[in-house]
Formats: C-alpha cells, sequence, structure tokens
C-alpha cells in the first residue's frame, strides 16, 4: 500500500481505535453496574427533572442560534433570524451527534447559508466565529468552576497531576491570549490568503458572555438528571462537566461518544451512586443529543422540501435539483440505524410484563426464531443501508422485504412495539422512492469499502458490548447455548451474537477474497466495431479516441453507452464523459467506480464537460477546472471581414502554390497508409517529439483507416493530412491528427482547418472543436482555491515546457466560444498521484514525462 493510500485510510482507522479505546475504557468504568439496576434508575427518574432538563435544552439551543446571529453582525451581513435559527439548531445537532463526517454541521451550514446567498468564505468565517465563541467562553467558565472548587484526578485517567487545578490554570491561559489579542492588541492577522479581523470589543466581551450562559444551561441539563448530593455542588459539577465535554471534542469520536461518559463516571462516581450517574448519562444523551437530532434532521427535510416560490414550477425544480441527491443518502442511513435498533434489541432483555403477555400468545419455538432472525434482519439492514447509498434497485427491493418481516419479528420477540413502529415507518418512507434507486447492479458485487466496514464492525462490537452488559449477572457455562425458555434472555443473545457475526464473516470474506490488481486489456477488432456503432451516434467528437485502441471499454448492458478507460498505478482513467445513449450514463459511471473500487483504485473522470458535473459529484468525487475547449460555431463562421484576413491569405497562399484540399472516405485511407506513416514519422522528427496517448490520437493503421480523412497535396506531392471526427447528429466535427512536411508551405494548419469548417457549415454540422487549451480560464485571485492558482501560474509562467499561452491565442482568431473541462477524481492527498498517473497516460509512459 503506498503512503497516500495509508493516510487516505488513517482517519476512519483513527476513529475506529478512538472509539474502541473509549469503549474499553466504558467498559471498565462500568462493569460493576447491572443492566437491570441502571434501567430501574432510568425509570425512577423525577418527572419533574426530565421536564426541567427538557426546558434547559431548548435554552441551550436557543442561545447557541446567537453565535450565528452574533458571526453575521460580525461580518456585516443582515439575514432574517428564522434562517439563522434553522442554520445553526441543524448545523449545531449535526455536528454534535455526527462529528467530522461529511454530513457534519459544516457541510449543513454550507447547504443553508449558500442558498441564501453567502459566499463560502462568509460561511467559513460565521463557523470560524462560533467556533472561538464556543470555547472562549467554554475555557473560561471551566478555569473559573476548577478555581473554584479544584477536584482531585481519578487514578483511572493515570494523569501525573493530582487535581484538576493546573487544567483550570491552563484554560484561563488560553482565554487571555484570545482576549489580550481581540481587547488589546486589536490587530487583524493573516493566514495564508485569509485576514482574521478581531472583532469589536463590545462583540468580544458578548462572546464570552454569551457562550459561558451556554454552558452553564448546557450543564444544568445534565445536572438536572442527577440525583442531589450534598457533596457536589453545581459550581464543581460545570468544571467537571466542560472537562468531559471538552475531552469528548478533542477526541474526534462523533458526540463524544463513550469518552464523556467514562471521564463523567469517574469523576461523579466518588460522590454518587454509579447506578444513578449511568442512568443519568443515558437520559442526558437521549434529551440533549438524539431528540434534537431527529428534529434537526426532520427540520432540514421539511426545509429542503418548503413551498419556496408562489407558483408550483418552481417547487418542483427545487425538488427535482435536490431531492435525487438528499433522499437516497437520508434513507441509506435510516436504514442503516434501523439496523442498529434491531441488532440493540437483540441484546438487551425482554421487559418482564410484556413476555407475561407474550406467554399466552406466541409458542417458544417462535419467540426463539423470531429473536434469531431479528439480529439477523438487523445485520442485514446494515449490508442494505450500503446498497441503497449506491442506488442500486436490488438493495431497494430487499429492504421493502426485510423491513415489514423486521416488524412481524419485533412484535413475536418481544412485543417490541416501539421498532415496530420504526422499522413501519422507514418502509411507509421508502415506498414512494423506487424511482430514486435506479441502479441494477448486483448487490454483493459492490466492492467492500474500508468505511462502511469500520461503521458495520463498530455497531456488531457496539451491541455485543451492550449484551455482555445486560447479562454480566448470568453465570456462563456451556449448557447456556441450550437452554431454551420464555425467560432466557441470555442464550437467545449468545446464539444471535454467533450467527451475526458468523453471517458477517462470510459476507466480509467474500468481499475480501477478490483479485488484487487490474492491467490493461487490448479490445479486440470485434469490440472495437461495437464502439465505432455507438461513437458514431454520440453528440461529441472526442468519443472517437476509444477507437484509437489503447484503452478499455466498459459498456452498458444494453451495448449502446461504453466508458473508455485505462489504468495506471492505482488510478482507473476514463477519458471524457461516457459515450452513447445518456439514458445510460449515470449506472455505466457507477459501475465504473465499483470497478474501481474492486481493485483498490480510484475512479477518475478526466476532461468531463460541465453537463454532467452532478453525476461526478453523485459519485462522491472532487473537481478541478482543467482548462477549456474552443468550439467554433459553424452556421456563423465565415472568411469575410477584417479580423478573417489572415485565414484568408492563407487560403490564397494555397492556391498560389498550387494545393488543394480533398476529403477522402475511409475506404480510400488504406493504399494511402505508407505514405501517411512516411509523412508522420517525417513531422515527428522536426518537432523532436514522440507519439502522445490516451487523449490525443496517435499514428496507428488500424485507427486511420476506421476514419474519413482530409488531405493537402499538390499535383504530385501528400504535404499534409488530418484524420476527420464526424459527430452524430451532425453536433460536432473535429479532427485529431494534423500533420504535415517540414517542407509545407507556411500556414497549412489554417488552411486544413478553414477547409474543414467550411465543409461542415455546408454539410450542416453546428459546431467545429479545435481541442482544449490546458490551464486556461481559471481564476488565479486570492481567495480562489490552491489548484486554480497552480493552473493560473503555468498557464502565464509554463512556456518553457508547453506553449499554453500560444495555443489559446491560435485558436482565438477562429473566435471560438470556450467551454470548461474538468478532471472529476478523488481530492486531498490522492490528487497528486492521480495527476501523474493521467499525465504518464497521455505521455505513453514516464518516460515521455520527461522528454519531448
Amino acid at each position: 500500500m503506498t503512503p497516500v493510500a495509508t493516510l487516505r485510510r488513517l482517519g476512519p482507522l483513527l476513529v475506529a481505535l478512538l472509539l474502541a479505546v473509549a469503549g474499553y475504557a466504558l467498559y471498565h468504568a462500568t462493569r460493576q453496574y447491572h443492566y437491570h439496576e441502571v434501567t430501574t434508575q432510568l425509570m425512577a427518574l423525577p418527572k419533574a427533572s426530565v421536564v426541567l432538563a427538557i426546558c434547559l435544552t431548548l435554552l441551550s439551543y436557543w442561545v447557541l442560534t446567537l453565535y450565528d446571529l452574533g458571526a453575521l453582525w460580525y461580518l456585516g451581513k443582515r439575514l432574517a433570524y428564522p434562517k439563522i435559527a434553522l442554520a445553526s439548531f441543524v448545523g449545531y445537532v449535526f455536528s454534535y451527534n455526527i462529528g467530522l463526517s461529511v454530513l457534519g454541521g459544516g457541510a449543513v451550514r454550507y447547504r443553508l447559508y449558500s442558498g441564501w446567498g453567502l459566499s463560502t468564505a462568509d460561511i467559513a468565517r460565521i463557523i470560524g466565529f462560533a467556533a472561538i465563541t464556543f470555547w472562549s467562553g467554554c475555557l473560561f467558565l471551566a478555569g473559573i468552576s476548577i478555581l473554584w472548587e479544584p477536584v482531585p484526578l481519578p487514578a483511572l485517567l493515570h494523569s501525573p497531576i493530582a487535581s484538576t487545578l493546573p487544567l483550570g490554570i491552563a484554560a484561563l491561559g488560553a482565554v487571555s491570549t484570545y482576549l489580550t489579542w481581540a481587547l488589546v492588541w486589536h490587530r487583524p492577522f493573516t493566514v495564508r490568503s485569509l485576514e482574521i479581523v478581531p472583532p469589536k470589543r463590545l462583540l468580544v466581551l458578548g462572546q464570552l458572555l454569551l457562550s459561558s450562559v451556554d454552558c452553564l444551561v448546557a450543564a444544568g441539563v445534565m445536572y438536572a438528571l442527577l440525583p442531589p448530593s450534598e457533596v457536589l455542588s453545581f459550581p464543581g459539577f460545570v468544571g467537571i462537566y466542560l472537562l468531559a465535554m471538552v475531552m469528548g471534542l478533542v477526541s474526534h469520536v462523533p458526540g463524544g461518544l463513550g469518552v464523556f461518559e467514562t471521564v463523567m463516571l469517574a469523576f461523579l462516581t466518588p460522590a454518587l451512586p454509579g447506578a444513578q450517574v449511568l442512568s443519568a448519562l443515558l437520559a442526558y444523551r437521549v434529551i440533549y443529543y438524539l431528540i434534537p437530532f431527529l428534529l434537526g434532521a426532520t427540520a432540514l427535510g421539511v426545509h429542503e422540501l418548503a413551498f419556496r416560490s408562489r407558483w408550483l414550477t418552481a417547487t418542483l425544480k427545487l425538488s427535482s435539483r435536490w431531492i435525487p441527491e438528499v433522499l437516497p443518502r437520508v434513507l441509506a442511513i435510516s436504514t442503516f440505524v434501523g439496523g442498529i435498533i434491531l441488532l440493540i434489541s437483540g441484546a438487551t432483555p425482554t421487559l418482564g410484563d410484556r413476555l407475561d403477555w407474550l406467554e399466552t400468545l406466541v409458542p417458544l419455538p417462535v419467540v426463539e426464531m423470531s429473536h434469531l432472525a431479528g439480529s439477523l434482519a438487523g445485520l442485514g439492514l446494515l449490508v442494505l443501508a450500503r446498497g441503497l447509498q449506491r442506488r442500486l434497485d436490488s438493495a431497494y427491493l430487499l429492504t421493502m422485504v426485510l423491513l415489514p418481516l423486521s416488524v412481524v419479528v419485533s412484535l413475536l420477540k418481544g412485543l417490541d412495539y416501539e421498532e415496530a413502529l420504526a422499522m413501519s415507518g422507514l418502509f411507509v418512507a421508502l415506498i414512494p422512492c423506487h424511482r430514486y434507486f435506479y441502479r441494477k447492479g448486483s448487490l454483493l458485487a459492490a466492492p467492500l469499502n474500508l468505511d462502511w466496514l469500520l461503521a458495520a464492525v463498530l455497531v456488531i462490537a457496539g451491541s455485543v458490548w451492550i449484551g455482555i452488559f445486560s447479562y454480566k449477572h448470568v453465570e456462563y457455562s456451556h449448557d447456556l447455548w441450550w437452554q431454551f425458555a420464555l425467560t432466557g434472555d441470555a442464550p437467545r443473545f449468545l446464539r444471535a451474537t454467533v450467527a451475526v457475526i458468523a453471517v458477517g464473516m462470510v459476507l466480509a470474506m467474500r468481499q475480501l477474497l477478490r483479485p488484487a490488481r487490474m492491467r490493461n486489456v487490448t479490445p479486440t477488432p470485434e469490440l472495437l466495431d461495437r464502439a465505432q456503432a455507438v461513437v458514431t451516434t454520440d453528440r461529441e467528437s472526442q468519443s472517437y479516441l476509444g477507437l484509437l485502441g489503447d484503452k478499455q471499454l466498459l459498456f452498458s448492458d444494453s451495448g449502446r453507452a461504453f466508458i473508455m478507460y485505462a489504468v495506471e498505478g492505482r488510478s482507473f482513467v476514463a477519458m471524457g464523459d461516457p459515450v452513447g445513449a445518456p439514458e445510460e450514463h449515470a449506472e455505466l459511471c457507477w459501475r465504473f467506480r465499483e470497478l474501481a473500487d474492486r481493485y483498490g483504485g480510484w475512479a477518475v473522470f478526466y476532461q468531463v464537460s460541465a453537463r454532467q458535473l452532478p453525476l461526478y459529484l453523485d459519485l462522491g468525487l472532487t473537481l478541478l477546472k482543467l482548462g477549456e475547449e474552443a468550439l467554433v460555431p459553424l452556421t456563423e463562421f465565415s472568411i469575410e471581414g477584417k479580423e478573417r484576413y489572415d485565414l484568408r491569405r492563407a487560403l490564397r497562399k494555397m492556391e498560389q502554390e498550387n494545393v488543394r484540399f480533398e476529403l477522402l472516405d475511409a475506404s480510400a485511407v488504406p493504399p494511402l497508409l505508407d505514405e501517411l506513416e512516411a509523412l508522420s514519422q517525417a513531422w515527428l522528427a522536426d518537432k523532436h517529439t514522440r507519439e502522445k496517448g490516451f487523449s490525443l490520437g496517435f499514428f496507428k493503421r488500424d485507427y486511420l483507416t476506421r476514419l474519413p480523412l482530409a488531405v493537402a497535396r499538390t499535383p504530385d506531392k501528400l504535404l499534409a493530412f488530418a484524420n476527420i471526427w464526424p459527430g452524430g447528429n451532425h453536433e460536432e466535427l473535429s479532427v485529431d491528427l494534423m500533420r504535415h512536411r517540414p517542407e509545407a508551405p507556411h500556414g497549412m494548419m489554417d488552411f486544413l482547418f478553414v477547409n474543414l469548417m467550411l465543409w461542415g457549415r455546408t454539410h450542416g454540422y453546428q459546431r467545429f472543436s479545435l481541442g482544449m487549451a490546458p490551464f486556461s480560464g481559471i481564476d488565479a485571485r486570492d481567495a480562489a482555491p490552491l489548484w486554480n492558482r497552480i493552473g493560473a501560474t503555468v498557464f502565464r509562467h509554463g512556456e518553457y515546457f508547453y506553449n499554453f499561452r500560444g495555443l489559446r491565442q491560435y485558436k482565438e482568431k477562429f473566435q471560438p466560444t470556450w467551454q470548461p473541462r474538468y478532471l472529476a477524481s478523488p481530492g486531498l492527498l490522492a490528487l497528486p498521484v492521480v495527476m501523474t498517473n493521467v499525465a504518464a497516460l497521455v505521455s505513453r509512459g514516464l518516460k515521455g514525462m520527461v522528454g519531448k
């Protein structure tokens, strides 16, 4: 595995490791408590305490909306408060529950605020302002609380310091640094190209006050759920709460799960009974995290579907844009959560009063089989969630079968009507959504994904841990496996756990035992014939590159579309957009990505057009602008006028040299191949260059005989040639190889281009493609992404290596329109390797990258 691949996988592995460590620590902190003891304390929580906690939660999330309000005041932007409140609430509940995921609070804020007219830089400043506001008040309040009432650090933490006092001093020191900069020094500083301006002094004090109130209220939620104690005062508790919260945030574990609980248990159990602390922590998770998350997800969904215009057509347009992108992901996440519910339900005991009802209604064998089926259904939903995320039709149909089954077994194994209602709700939500799961690929053929595998393993491990905690009072023996009784929850848990792990391992091994690497295979002449039949109907002329034979061809099931690609290193590079029937492009792109995933590679699309960008974003790829393609509108093309004088002069010069233009059918090319090859070799020698490939044609006899040819000749000699790419439906015309003898008159390229454009106009073609000008049209302003600034610099100063500016200037004289072309690929650390792989393909090897 390359270092880049190692770094790419480090993120999910680190989160998994931290979750495992947090789980292990939590296990040791809770091993002396029993499940029934905790649930009894949870049910015994005073209603007044629960109501107070809910009210304080509402107050806390309202205070959080003021963070964003202050940020917009800092930026000098105006926005209606209901919009600010929605973005703040949804952003925070996603951040608290999901953490640093792509679905985290930053992404949600970007989606909402960008739709309301704020720029990316403004949104980044809002997020940064809110983060500084939170940390300033959090550290300030934690420092004051710890200094007010320092407590000894538990032995469980194995800390070299004895008490929390040094932590309080460090927290106040960090806040003092910020206040000194913002209140005393009060000067901006620059991080790269981003200038950070301190807020007004009154706003700085408002940040400190606002965040302090927020932290006090959030701590009050947890404190309200704890039993009264003469030893633990609220000021002392605030310091413990904030320390636990900070450690959870620093760990980057989503929601601080496990970390927060472990620290709270370690500090509070000396003063309070452990079972009561655990029950308060569970209630706190539900009240402060889970319920707001469900409300936030609902609010986000309602917002996406809300009526934004007075006219129904505007609403339908909005829906058609966002629903196909958002809804399948939401349903996939919901299905994964459904699997979690079933697995946890199978790991916890059935409520006693329900067993009494169940005994009179259901035979014991049905209860036993339902319990096992419920746990396996939970595993099935975890697997199907990934298929739904990939929009597989088979995953949708299996989910629609498994969810009703889950409803039945939930009722039969313990009258769990709550989870039956949850599965029913998910089933109802999926009913009208079949059209969004359009792919016909096999569910089990999809390659294994590390992120999903880690998530599934952690869920299964978590359910096993919950089961062990629930039945720790049961003495284990070999006979336990064969005990069948209505109250035998522990034996049922053991059998279901073994079944889930066994089935999961079989599925994982099936995915892992695949070929390790794929190599390029030259397509057969028969395959090229199939490709040519598709190419002649495609709207883009560059699809003829599929006939070169240097790329592999991935056809759709119907054979009406294909992707041409080559493999270099870990990069599976598709040349351009899919070719052929547009309605089959989405499925082809997903199949191509899965092909790359199967061999541990990266799916890359090179020189793609703007009209397909939503599809590549849907595949999870990053877009980079490569340059712009010059397209000459042939319906308006003419050589008349002052600005076309150079073109007319080139034509007159060739007429004086007795040079004539001819267009030959493909059938007339084979007799000329020897002469054409000699001319091509002379051109290469004169230019001191070698043949390129992949995105550019090269001299190949079989390739040239498939296409018409334009030639320029005198009565006794062939001077130049260009093979023609005639696009389907007379939409686009272009050329690939254009070569001439070294002694040919100056202006030969203009002569060929002008004659081909005039011929194309006469025969009804809409446009003529002059190809791409690399790095042109890329914005290089300070706020532009790093890639844009690099590309613009290369365009301006890269003439030593390649005549970038001269190429664009040459094409400009034909007065084309410029259309952007992009690279769709994995981003971040993979990008340099991808760019190197693409360059190697175009240069036909690493040697060609360093030589002409």
